[in-house]
């Protein structure tokens, strides 16, 4: 499919959380024409648990993509993702990739892309999530669930630190960038969110630096917020 001939898609976003960005990213490397449209938290007609949205996402959470190409409806960053490589990434720009340039990803290759993205979504991504919720927005202070989650915040970026070695700090995969470091991007550049130090982490503040330069990451973080509202 000629992108010249792709219908615009429609990410369903918040300009605040990092998982639309996600999207947004993949989105842009591949070049793909999108349009944004930005929820409220609630239920109102214009929220994410409000009757509109949920025609789109049961489950009442950003992302959610739109496809009038395909008449493909999908949520959930990771399966969003998913879709997008799946029928729109032919050359595999953004997939599992050997380990020379060209060459076909093996088995193991692509055991390393899941197992690295469901890190994320399972593990990193959920517990600087509990943290912000217990540092920010938690009625009552749980000292006990802070300290938890901020240890497990702590605990994931080094094992993330430890992979970034491979690569010199470059890309999550030693191969180069990938979907990968577009799932982790936007949550471990939430740190100063957090409150988390990056001291002793010298190969995640490398990677967020380059990251941080990429065009598809820049124009990400441009154009969500300038959404259409719902």
């Amino acid at each position: 499919m000629s992108t010249s001939n792709i219908k615009p898609l429609i990410l369903h976003a918040h300009d605040t959380g990092p998982n639309p960005y996600k999207v947004a990213i993949v989105l842009t490397a591949l070049n793909l024409p999108y349009t944004v449209k930005l929820w409220e938290f609630g239920d109102a007609p214009n929220g994410v648990k409000g009757p509109n949205f949920l025609k789109i996402n049961e489950n009442g959470r950003v992302p959610a993509l739109e496809d009038p190409n395909t008449d493909v409806v999908s949520w959930e960053s990771g399966a969003v993702i998913h879709y997008l490589l799946r029928v729109y990434d032919k050359s595999n720009k953004l997939g599992p990739s050997g380990k020379t340039p060209g060459s076909e990803p093996t088995e193991q290759d692509h055991v390393d892309f899941n197992k690295w993205e469901f890190f994320l979504v399972s593990s990193l991504g959920p517990m600087m999530g509990q943290l912000n919720w217990y540092r920010h927005y938690n009625p009552t202070k749980n000292e006990d669930a802070l300290s938890r989650y901020e240890a497990q915040a702590y605990r994931t970026f080094d094992v993330l630190e430890g992979q970034l070695g491979k690569s010199g700090g470059e890309s999550v995969l030693p191969h180069g960038f990938s979907a990968v470091d577009a799932h982790f991007y936007p949550w471990v550049n939430e740190y100063t969110y957090s409150e988390l130090k990056l001291d002793s982490y010298t190969k995640i503040q490398k990677w967020l630096k380059v990251m941080g330069k990429m065009p598809a990451v820049k124009e990400a973080y441009e154009r969500v917020p300038k959404g259409e509202k719902a």
